[in-house]
């Protein structure tokens, strides 16, 4: 009889911790866009050039996860840990299910490839670890996720999906 006490009070604990974190994780899907991965280490040996650099392999992918309403992500915002960022300035329509790739370097944005390039040649994400912050024009928190390169990125590649 001891152990169904035991058990309830171990299923209540973990219930209390699972409550715990659902607002966290809730506000995480308030928005349709979400941070499906990040390619935080490019192939290669890393160089910042704009010329003949790596920059334009380091990307992090946007995805409109509505099944029926068009995102233009003018006025979203995407942040490291560190607090550099970058703004998309432009329209940039997302239809539903579809993606964009934000790329570091210099390079033609284009709907049709779906990539849009900060124009900007230094590395955003840290290759050890780093969090990254999607924002709505409004300045609400649209979708948050942290890395690892140890503890995320199981197969050593510089990629980690957060969303499939």
């Amino acid at each position: 009889m001891r152990k169904r006490p035991a058990i309830a009070v171990a299923l209540t604990a973990g219930t209390l911790a699972l409550l715990a974190a659902t607002p966290a994780q809730a506000a995480e899907y308030s928005s349709a866009l979400k941070i499906r991965g990040v390619q935080y280490d490019a192939p290669g040996r890393d160089s910042n050039k704009c010329s003949g650099g790596n920059t334009r392999e380091e990307y992090v992918t946007i995805k409109n996860y509505s099944s029926s309403t068009t995102v233009n992500l003018r006025g979203y915002v995407v942040k490291d840990a560190a607090g550099n960022r970058f703004a998309f300035r432009a329209d940039h329509h997302l239809q539903p299910g579809d993606y964009v790739k934000l790329r570091g370097g210099n390079g033609n944005d284009s709907d049709a490839y779906n990539v849009v390039y900060r124009d900007n040649c230094n590395f955003l994400w840290n290759n050890d670890r780093d969090t990254i912050h999607l924002y709505k024009p409004s300045g609400s928190r649209a979708d948050v996720h942290s890395y690892t390169k140890s503890g995320s990125d199981r197969d050593g590649n510089g990629y980690v999906t957060f969303h499939k």
